[in-house]
């Protein structure tokens, strides 16, 4: 049960105002990239694999809090792309490990670049303030993020 100082109504906001900014985000990477469709659930994993450079199928599945076999099927399109390689795992042969492919990174790099220019272009034509609140506020996203992962 969450604390009394948080209502419903707070947590209800903060729900849609991240759903919205994550739906906001998804439209707007295709004013850089209108031929992009990739779906976000693709971009998840390529995202995942980057930060990690190498990951096991069943460790990428836990951090996604997906399927193991629902996470295959995601690398399997990956790998037919050429975005992610799929090896053995030395250290167990029965798993499959992956990372970004130099196409993977490029696609990665670009993709965050978009962001970078679509965020940044947003935040510059807020007010002054609430540029500054955004920005204060992300430690404390940062931070809500990693309370609900603990759960």
């Amino acid at each position: 049960m969450p604390p009394r100082s948080v209502s419903v109504v707070h947590a209800r906001a903060l729900s849609d105002v991240v759903t919205r900014l994550r739906r906001a985000l998804r439209r707007s990477i295709r004013t850089d990239y209108p031929w992009e469709s990739r779906p976000m659930a693709q971009i998840e994993v390529l995202q995942t694999v980057r930060d990690a450079r190498v990951l096991r199928i069943g460790d990428l599945a836990e951090r996604l809090r997906l399927a193991q076999s629902t996470v295959s099927a995601l690398v399997s399109r990956l790998v037919t792309d050429e975005l992610l390689a799929r090896e053995v795992d030395d250290a167990d042969r029965r798993a499959s490990v992956v990372e970004l492919t130099d196409a993977g990174r490029r696609y990665m790099r670009e993709w965050d670049e978009a962001h970078r220019r679509r965020l940044g272009a947003a935040l510059a034509a807020l007010p002054v303030a609430d540029r500054t609140a955004v920005i204060g506020a992300l430690p404390a996203l940062g931070r809500l993020v990693d309370a609900l992962n603990d759960r």
